[in-house]
C-alpha cells in the first residue's frame, strides 16, 4: 500500500536509500511496443546524483536493467521489471551517535517511526528521494508509448530557485500565462534546450548563473534552498480526465505532490488567475491552426481538436478534462532538509540538543527533480490515456453512434435528434 500508482498504467516502485537496489514493476504497458535499457537510461542519468558540484556527491550510476516483460526489445503486455542497483551507498554515514539519536528537522524519520513502529536505519528509506529512480524508469516507458503513438511531448524546467525567477511576477505580467515570452518558451522548449544550461537547467544564460551562485551560496553555508519546476505536456489527446473526483488537474497535483519535498502545486495561471476578472481569464475558442509537421515530415499531433482557445490561462484542461491546449503547471520544491549546519532540536528520548547531520546531500533538489516531474506527468496522461481508448473502444461498437451534444427538452417534449455535431 502507498507505493503504488495508476489504475490502467500500474507502476509499483520498491527499494531504500542504501538497500541492494532500487526499482519498479510496470503493469498494463501495450505489447507490442520497441523497449530497451536505452529506451530509459537517459533520463537516468538526468536524474542521477553527481552531475555536478550544486548536486549531491553520491557517486551513483544508475544503470537499469529490465528483469521481465520485454523479449528482442518488444513489450510482452506482461509485467515489466526494472532494477537498478545501488553501488554507492553508504549507511555508516547514519550510524553515528548523533544520528542515531536525532529525528532530522523537516525530514520523515519521525513520523515513519511514528506510523510504522520502525524505519530505515540510514537515509531516510522510502522517503529518500532515491525511491523516485523507479519512477522515472516507469515514466520512460510510459512517454515512450505517449511519443510513438500520438506525438506527446512533455519537458520541464527550472523557473525559479530561492528569489530568481525566469518569469518573476510583474504588474503587466501577473502570471507566467499573460507573458507572451513564457508562452512562446513552452511552444518550443526542449530537453535539449534545458539541458544547455547545466547545471541548473532553466533555459535562460543569465538567470541560470544567478540561480547556479544561490545554490553554492547556501552549499558553501551547509544550507539548503527550494525552487519551482514548470512542466508543458505538448500535443496531449484531448478527453483526457476523469469527473469529478480524478479531474486531469487533479490527477497531475496528486502525482507531483507525491514526489518528495514537493509543497506546490499550480495549475495554467494558477493562483495568479485568482487576480483576473473572468473577462480577461476566459479562453475564448477560435479554429485550431494547423500544427506544423515534425522535422521529417511526420504529424506531431495524431487527434488535433477542431478547436482550440485563443488564450490559455486554463493550462489545458476545462472541467477536468484535456482540451487538446498545451498543458503546464508548475510544482515547488522545499528547501532539502539535511543539512550541515547545527540544529537546536530534540532526540528521539525528548531531549534538547544539537544535530549536526552527516552525509551527502542536494543543497537545492530543484536540477534532478526534472526528470521525476516528467515521468510523473507522463505516468497520469498514460493512465488518463487507457482509460479514454477503452471508453473510445466500447463506444466505438455501437452501431451508428456519432458525436452528439445532450438532447434538449423543448415545449412539445424531448427532440433527440437537435444539437448533432461532426466528430469522431
Amino acid at each position: 500500500m502507498g507505493s503504488t500508482f495508476g489504475e490502467y498504467f500500474k507502476v509499483t516502485t520498491y527499494g531504500e536509500s542504501h538497500g541492494l537496489s532500487v526499482g519498479v514493476i510496470v503493469d498494463g504497458c501495450p505489447p507490442g511496443m520497441q523497449l530497451t535499457e536505452a529506451h530509459i537510461q537517459p533520463q537516468l542519468t538526468r536524474r542521477r546524483p553527481g552531475q555536478s558540484a550544486i548536486t549531491t556527491p553520491r557517486d551513483e550510476k544508475d544503470r537499469v536493467e529490465i528483469q521481465s516483460g520485454t523479449e528482442n526489445g518488444i513489450t510482452l503486455g506482461t509485467p515489466i521489471g526494472l532494477r537498478i542497483m545501488n553501488e554507492n551507498q553508504r549507511p555508516k554515514d547514519y550510524g553515528n551517535s548523533t544520528m542515531d539519536m536525532y529525528p532530522r528537522p523537516g525530514h520523515a524519520d519521525l513520523t515513519y517511526l511514528l506510523k510504522y513502529g520502525v524505519k530505515a536505519s540510514s537515509g531516510g528509506g522510502r522517503s529518500s528521494a532515491r525511491e523516485t529512480i523507479g519512477r522515472v524508469a516507469a515514466g520512460c516507458i510510459a512517454e515512450k508509448y505517449l511519443e510513438d503513438a500520438f506525438g506527446v511531448e512533455i519537458v520541464a524546467f527550472t523557473s525559479s530557485i530561492g528569489n530568481e525567477y525566469l518569469f518573476p511576477p510583474t504588474p503587466t505580467y501577473p502570471t507566467a500565462s499573460t507573458n507572451p515570452e513564457f508562452l512562446s518558451l513552452i511552444d518550443t522548449i526542449s530537453r535539449t534546450d534545458v539541458d544547455n544550461h547545466l547545471p541548473v537547467r532553466c533555459p535562460d544564460a543569465e538567470v541560470s548563473k544567478r540561480m547556479e551562485a544561490l545554490v553554492a551560496k547556501y552549499r558553501d553555508a551547509q544550507d539548503s534552498i527550494g525552487g519551482t519546476v514548470t512542466c508543458v505536456i505538448r500535443h496531449c489527446p484531448v478527453g483526457l480526465g476523469e469527473p469529478c473526483f480524478d479531474k486531469l488537474e487533479a490527477s497531475l497535483a496528486h502525482a507531483m505532490l507525491s514526489i518528495p519535498a514537493t509543497k506546490a502545486f499550480e495549475i495554467g495561471s494558477g493562483f495568479g488567475g485568482c487576480q483576473v476578472p473572468g473577462s480577461i481569464h476566459n479562453d475564448a475558442f477560435i479554429k485550431a491552426p494547423p500544427i506544423p509537421p515534425g522535422p521529417n515530415g511526420e504529424a506531431k499531433a495524431k487527434n488535433k481538436p477542431r478547436l482550440t482557445t485563443k488564450t490559455n490561462n486554463s493550462g489545458g484542461i476545462q472541467g477536468g478534462i484535456s482540451n487538446g491546449a498545451h498543458i503546464y503547471f508548475t510544482v515547488g520544491f522545499k528547501s532539502p532538509s539535511t543539512i550541515g549546519q547545527p540544529q537546536q532540536t530534540a532526540t528521539y528520548g525528548e531531549e534538547d540538543g544539537v544535530l549536526e547531520a552527516k552525509g551527502r546531500h542536494d543543497p537545492c533538489v530543484v536540477p534532478r527533480a526534472i526528470p521525476i516531474v516528467e515521468a510523473m506527468a507522463a505516468l497520469v496522461i498514460q493512465d488518463a490515456l487507457l482509460a479514454q481508448l477503452a471508453r473510445q473502444a466500447a463506444r466505438a461498437a455501437l452501431p451508428q453512434l456519432k458525436m452528439t451534444l445532450a438532447p434538449r427538452e423543448t415545449e412539445l417534449g424531448r427532440n433527440p435528434g437537435e444539437g448533432e455535431v461532426n466528430g469522431s
